[in-house]
């Protein structure tokens, strides 16, 4: 009886081991039942918490961040703005990927779920109103006329003389196109942030203050501006300096920056228009204080351009500083505005008389004979003209006459002052109307000798 008791124990604890063996195969088999709709615990999708979550709840999670989605957008300036995912319709697209991964779980895990998570990252197929995207942009305040500010490339500015780089200005317009597929993308892949600066949005200037062909062009054009140089005018003079070098540089067939030789030449020209007198008018006061104007000649200055302009160049091109004078063809005794100066010869066919000035001085004053005006042999009046010479027993030839002189100063062709004691013994009045020379001026022996130890050649001669 005993023993019938002991074995009836036994096969109790046995049934109740595989009742509750049953039970818990059953639990296990129904929480496994569960997992295979709902995602295991410990679930993360996308940085969401989807643990016992069914893949339809998982999708509407989606759809709710969506609608609370917003895109940060950073500026050049630092300030930002944002894009709000309801403003451009933002709607999730189920492409089955949720679906997918709650399939692919082990769902026989569940246990061992509680202590080994599981993280996933998908993307996130979404669609959004692109319209409605255009227009929140145009909306944007970088995209505003009035807070745009263009890029600028870096240049160079003359500055007292010199030239300077002026720096580049960055701006802050922004490059649509670029900017709008930084938008999409991080709209297309759930990102909340982005740098329009760190992605290349903006339009950059493409000459920056550190360029070195910016700065090898500052350095050459400031060489050639070291030039000051000043033409001596006497009572005038002209400077040319950086600040007029500047608009004359130009580069060569090599790239190299150099002066344009034809602006120089024109510089040239300007001078010789300013400052020849050769052949010119001129104003003159006699004597007696009276004003005449006096036309034609060959007194004066006359620039020879060619020569000048090259000098000029090289003048620039070595940076030479200090006082120079043109290169002349023809030179005058005084460069001051009045070019005949203060010595010179003076002589006047009415008065038949003639006066020699030194320094302002008169140290000659004669009567002469001048040109038969009976015969036509006028001496020529109304010009200024320069002493061609200077000769000492010189023999004068003419048609139908020989005559040896003994002081000869010629200041137009074969007509000049000279000595004719030799012949003559009375000057002045009205003997040049029916017998006076060929043209030359006769004039006493002694005072001829005396106004030929006061002139040189090129001293002016001014006959009225």
């Amino acid at each position: 009886m005993a023993k019938k008791k002991k074995k009836n124990a036994k096969k109790l604890v046995l049934g109740v081991l595989i009742a509750y063996v049953a039970i818990m195969a059953l639990g296990y088999m129904g929480v496994s039942y569960y997992f295979s709709s709902h995602f295991l615990k410990g679930t993360t999708i996308s940085g969401m918490d989807s643990s016992n979550k069914t893949a339809d709840q998982v999708k509407k999670k989606i759809q709710k961040q969506l609608g609370q989605y917003k895109l940060r957008i950073t500026e050049i300036d630092g300030k930002t703005e944002t894009i709000q995912g309801s403003a451009i319709d933002l709607t999730y697209v189920d492409d089955g990927k949720i679906d997918e991964l709650l399939s692919s779980q082990d769902r026989w895990k569940w246990i061992t779920a509680f202590s080994a998570k599981k993280t996933y990252e998908l993307a996130v197929t979404t669609t959004y109103d692109e319209k409605k995207l255009t227009g929140v942009l145009d909306d944007m305040s970088c995209f505003q006329q009035e807070n745009i500010v263009a890029p600028e490339d870096a240049y160079l500015k003359e500055q007292d003389g010199e030239y300077v780089i002026v720096p580049e200005v960055e701006g802050n317009t922004l490059d649509r196109t670029k900017l709008e597929s930084a938008v999409k993308d991080a709209i297309e892949n759930g990102k909340t942030e982005i740098n329009l600066e760190e992605l290349g949005c903006y339009e950059k200037p493409s000459v920056l203050q550190d360029d070195a062909g910016l700065i090898a062009e500052r350095d050459a054009k400031n060489q050639l501006l070291k030039v000051d140089i000043t033409y001596d005018f006497g009572d005038r003079s002209e400077t040319v300096d950086g600040s007029v070098v500047k608009d004359w540089l130009i580069q060569d067939s090599d790239g190299n920056w150099t002066v344009d030789e034809s602006k120089a030449a024109a510089y040239v020209q300007q001078l010789a228009y300013k400052y020849d007198t050769f052949g010119l008018t001129h104003e003159f006061t006699t004597h007696a204080g009276n004003k005449i104007t006096l036309k034609g000649g060959d007194y004066g200055w006359v620039i020879k351009k060619s020569e000048t302009t090259a000098a000029l160049v090289e003048y620039i091109k070595e940076g030479k500083t200090g006082t120079v004078e043109p290169v002349y063809l023809y030179e005058g005794k005084s460069r001051d505005t009045n070019d005949i100066g203060g010595t010179y010869v003076e002589i006047s066919i009415q008065d038949q008389e003639m006066w020699c000035y030194k320094d302002g001085v008169v140290v000659v004053d004669t009567p002469v004979v001048t040109g038969n005006v009976s015969k036509g042999y006028d001496t020529p009046a109304g010009s200024v003209w320069a002493i061609d010479a200077k000769k000492h027993d010189a023999v004068l030839k003419g048609e139908g006459y020989t005559q040896p002189v003994t002081y000869w100063m010629p200041f137009n062709g074969n007509v000049g002052i000279h000595d004719a004691d030799t012949w003559r013994s009375q000057y002045g009045g009205e003997i040049y109307k029916t017998s006076g020379s060929h043209g030359c001026v006769n004039t006493p022996t002694a005072n001829a000798e005396k106004i030929f130890n006061t002139v040189e050649i090129g001293t002016p001669v001014i006959v009225y």
